[in-house]
Formats: structure tokens, sequence, C-alpha cells
């Protein structure tokens, strides 16, 4: 049997030592052009190679994805699909976890900016007060009242004045251990002396069967128009000066009449508020002064504006 020659094996060897060269020129050039890259400004060839290449194959690229969506979202459905029961069931008390969490981190926001409105009344007014909470209603064909959830025990008195975030909505007319019912404006036995903040007009908002605010006794020489804010005058001792009540919203005036008819929307209800403050003690400041007194009781008093008109039938078919 012949032999072999030796040099057969080193031959072999030799084409297996060459098999890697390419490889490692490729590097190395690939080595060369990114040091190029980083080194070159963005006008450089090479990054206008790149850009070229970029826009040409764009549209490529973006029929690859279009083409591939499909089979993305075929995909999500078959492993949605073929997902365990117990996954399914995971997945879907986690959605209502955070589903909960949402309402409860909203809930909260509003809380905290309805405490927020009625912190900064309490502090523009220099208001002395305890914060309460409205846990109810009581109103009915007759009357039109809240209940909140502190009374005697946190020093709340009939009588005492009740403010939301807007402005006044009601005073305390009976009270117990741990609640208080709180009549609201536009019950038709509440009655607040206020005035016109502008001309400081003086009359008396009261609520109308209709649940309808009314500012009465105000005189038809007096300054009132559309849009006026109404506060609260301080007389009687009951209610701050100048806290707001509401706007105007008509005035009307019958022939030969001694008083307006105004309309007034009220700044606040007791429907859109859950927290409110009960005005426990007044400074001097906030009780009407000697002026304010005087001009209320300077002006006609007694008569009644609807039976005014109506003592004069036909001066007011004429108007």
């Amino acid at each position: 049997m012949p032999k072999q020659p030796k040099y057969s094996s080193s031959l072999h060897n030799s084409k297996q030592s060459t098999g890697g060269r390419p490889l490692i020129v490729l590097c190395l050039v690939s080595l060369l052009i990114l040091t190029f890259y980083l080194r070159e400004g963005e006008s450089g060839p090479i990054h206008a190679a790149r850009g070229a290449v970029m826009t040409i194959t764009a549209p490529v690229r973006s029929l690859g994805s279009v083409v591939a969506a499909p089979f993305n979202a075929l995909g999500n459905i078959v492993s949605n699909a073929t997902a365990s029961g117990d996954t399914l069931s995971e997945l879907k008390k986690k959605n209502e976890e955070l589903t909960a969490q949402v309402a409860e981190l909203s809930e909260a926001h509003e809380t905290a900016e309805r405490l927020e409105k009625l912190v900064g009344l309490k502090s523009t007014y220099n208001l002395e007060s305890t914060a309460a909470r409205i846990i109810g209603s009581t109103g009915d064909s007759w009357s039109d009242t809240v209940v909140i959830d502190k009374g005697a025990n946190a020093g709340f008195e009939p009588g005492m004045a009740v403010c939301s975030s807007g402005g006044v909505i009601g005073q305390i007319i009976e009270v117990s251990p741990t609640t208080a019912t709180v009549r609201l404006l536009n019950d038709e036995q509440s009655g607040i002396s206020a005035m016109v903040q502008g001309s400081r007009a003086q009359g008396m908002l009261s609520g109308q069967a209709d649940g309808t605010l009314r500012l009465e006794y105000v005189v038809a020489d007096a300054q009132v128009s559309a849009g006026d804010i109404i506060i609260t005058s301080g007389i009687g001792g009951t209610f701050p000066k100048g806290l707001p009540l509401g706007t105007v919203a008509s005035v009307e005036r019958s022939a030969n009449a001694v008083y307006y008819s105004i309309v007034v929307r009220p700044a606040s209800s007791a429907e859109n508020n859950e927290e409110v403050l009960v005005i426990t003690t007044l400074n001097d400041e906030q009780r009407a002064s000697e002026a304010d007194v005087a001009d209320a009781n300077s002006a006609p008093q007694g008569v009644d504006p609807k039976k005014d008109a109506a003592a004069n039938p036909d001066e007011n078919a004429n108007e």
C-alpha cells in the first residue's frame, strides 16, 4: 500500500487557516468606517451615504411595516385566545384594581380642590368657623334643608351661617348633639339682610315657593343692574358682612312701584358641595356699621312689592 505524501496534511491545514481572513478584513474595514463616521461632521461622505440609503429604503421599510402589522395583531389575538384561564382572570383582576385606584385618586383630587377653596374662603374673609360635611337632605314640598354631620358638641347653635366654597348657602335652624339642620337660601322661609355690592343698596334676600331667590325691598331709585353681585350686609349680626350670596339675574320695575322686582342667581348651592363652613363667631369688622344700619332704616319699609303692584292693575297693564 503506497504511503500518502506528508505535505498533504500541511496543505489542508493551510487552507483551513486562511478561511477566517475575510472575516477579519471585514471587521477591520467596519471598524475603520465606524471610526471615520464618528469623527466626521454631519455633512461628511459617510453620513451622506447613510442618509441616501435610508431615503431609498424608506418605502420598502414602510411597506414591510404595513404588511407585518396584521400578522402582529393576529399574533396578539392568538396569544390572548390561547392564554390560560388563570392568566385572563389575573389580568381582569388587575384591570379592576387599576380602575378602582383611578376612581379613588380622582375623588381624592376633587375633594382636595373643594377643601382648598374652603380654606381660601376662610382666609379671604377671616372667618371664625368649623368645617362640617353634608350627610343628607330633609327637603320636601314645604321646606328645603340639609343635614350636616356636626351639632351642639361642636359648638353649633341655631342661627349660625353656613357657607360653601362659593359663598353662603343657608343657616342652622336646629341642632342635636352630633348633627344640625341647615335651612337653604331658596327655602320659602329663608330671609337674609343683603345689599348690592356696587351701589350698596339695601334689601332682603328671600327664598320663594318656586325655589328662586329674590332681593326684596330695594327702592326703585337705587342703582341695580343684571350681573351685579349681591352680598351679605352684616345687619342683624348673624352673617359676616361681604359674603357672596349671588348675582342679579333680572331687574324689573312696575309702574309707580316703590321697589324693584329683582331675581337673584345663587352663588353656590348645597347640591354641588359636600363640605361646608359653619361660622361660629363674628368680629367687629364683620358686623354692619352704624351707617349701614342707618341707610337700611331710612329706606321705605313695610310695603310688599307684590301688594303694591296688585293695587295698581291698570297701570301694570300699561307698563
